[in-house]
């Protein structure tokens, strides 16, 4: 009889012998999963005995472990801003770095109930749109992705947080046709070089998707497009939000300033001092 803690058991081992960085916390989370369980029921109940079916789905999450692929794609689901969001192969799992972007802008939409807004450009799993209309009650978002995959998912997210009715989604190239006047635009675009996504750790380069990663030769090609569209569309004096990747601060807040913007100070560093997000009033 296999029960629950002896199957965690095999799972720490297995993953303490392939040196991942988190073997316990990956084992508990993919044991829980596959028993359909909480995590601290592996500390709580050790001696559960399992169906074989349950065993068999635990095994085959820790072969996939294994092999590279991140916890959070075999769970499906990725945890931001304290909201869950569903997965898909054409989104990237949000990560706690562009909570970063979040903060910055709600520190750039101080009225709590204000009718704000906002565009959301390479929305993905729609984590960063969400997240401000979480906290904006009032405000209402459209979503733009390449992905109609990730459009799909984003409209999930919505609906899964509660805030589908202020939030409309659309596969599309950016700001494309969008006509209106938003408050505020922000955008965590592909950023990484073309020549080092070879480079990258294995479980990005092998599962995120290359759309959502791939920034051209130099990583800039979506800062030069939306940066350049975005006073179109934006209402007098509307806020350009970017992510930025390691080390493209200045390059980025050049093409702010020449598309007319003017930057509210330096990059918000993220908890890794990393600087992350680059905040601009149009005019």
């Amino acid at each position: 009889m296999t029960t629950l803690g002896a199957l965690y058991r095999e799972a720490l081992a297995a993953f303490q012998a392939a040196s991942l960085p988190t073997p316990e916390l990956d084992a508990r989370w993919l044991v829980a999963e596959a028993a359909s369980l909480p995590a601290n029921a592996i500390t709580l109940d050790p001696q559960r005995a399992l169906a074989p079916e349950t065993i068999a789905k635990a095994r085959a999450f820790i072969a996939r472990r294994l092999a590279g692929e991140p916890v959070d794609r075999i769970l499906g689901n990725r945890e931001f801003w304290s909201l869950a969001f569903r997965l898909g192969p054409a989104t990237l799992s949000p990560r706690p770095d562009t909570e970063t972007i979040v903060e910055a802008c709600l520190a750039v939409l101080p009225d709590k109930q204000g009718a704000y807004r906002l565009l959301d450009l390479g929305t993905g799993t729609g984590a960063i749109l969400v997240a401000l209309l979480s906290e904006r009650p009032q405000a209402t978002g459209l979503g733009i992705d390449k992905a109609a995959d990730a459009v799909a998912i984003a409209r999930l997210n919505a609906e899964d947080n509660g805030v589908a009715a202020r939030a409309r989604f659309a596969e599309g190239d950016w700001m494309g046709d969008i006509a209106g006047a938003f408050d505020l635009i922000v955008s965590n675009p592909p950023y990484i070089p073309s020549p080092d996504i070879a480079r990258l750790d294995r479980e990005v380069r092998e599962h995120d998707p290359r759309l959502a990663l791939d920034g051209g030769e130099d990583g800039l090609d979506a800062y030069r497009a939306i940066a350049a569209a975005a006073p179109r569309v934006l209402a007098p004096g509307g806020i350009l939000v970017f992510e930025l990747g390691i080390g493209q601060e200045e390059d980025v807040a050049a093409l702010m300033r020449s598309a007319g913007f003017t930057l509210l100070g330096p990059a918000r560093r993220d908890l890794g001092g990393v600087a992350r997000a680059l905040v601009g009033r149009l005019g």
